[in-house]
């Protein structure tokens, strides 16, 4: 998994959202499905494009769009420094969860999205339902 970069959030994504790019690569071996893909932050979700499950045959690259949504400004890292994405994977032989650290660059796009998504924030809630 390599980050590609930046990418527009898709039309309806809400006001705290954002995408990166990023393209999965099979190397060798059976087809392989990627079941499922989160983060760690409490606060933030995500979704892809295309939504999982999604196969990917070996030899052969994938561009996956990771819509992040911010649900709670106070619980996400002001400053992401090893950001990572948790993968589950699937082929005919097995179940593996992985977690990929994408780089710095990764980190640093993550932190400046972040601080864009949350710039409006006090700090403290804004209200009642944000607990």
């Amino acid at each position: 998994m390599t980050f590609v970069g930046p990418h527009a959030p898709p039309p309806g994504s809400g006001p705290r959202s954002f995408a990166f790019e990023v393209l999965l690569s099979v190397d060798a071996g059976p087809e392989v499905t990627v079941t499922r893909v989160s983060q760690p932050y409490a606060g933030l979700s995500l979704t892809t494009a295309p939504r999982t499950p999604f196969r990917t045959e070996a030899g052969a690259a994938r561009t996956i769009v990771i819509t992040m949504h911010v649900t709670e400004c106070g619980t996400v890292p002001e400053n992401a420094g090893l950001p990572f994405l948790d993968v589950t994977l699937r082929n005919t032989r097995a179940i593996q969860e992985q977690s990929f650290i994408l780089g710095a660059r990764y980190a640093q796009a993550l932190s400046r999205a972040l601080q864009v998504a949350c710039s409006n924030e006090s700090g403290h809630h804004q209200n009642a339902r944000d607990t």
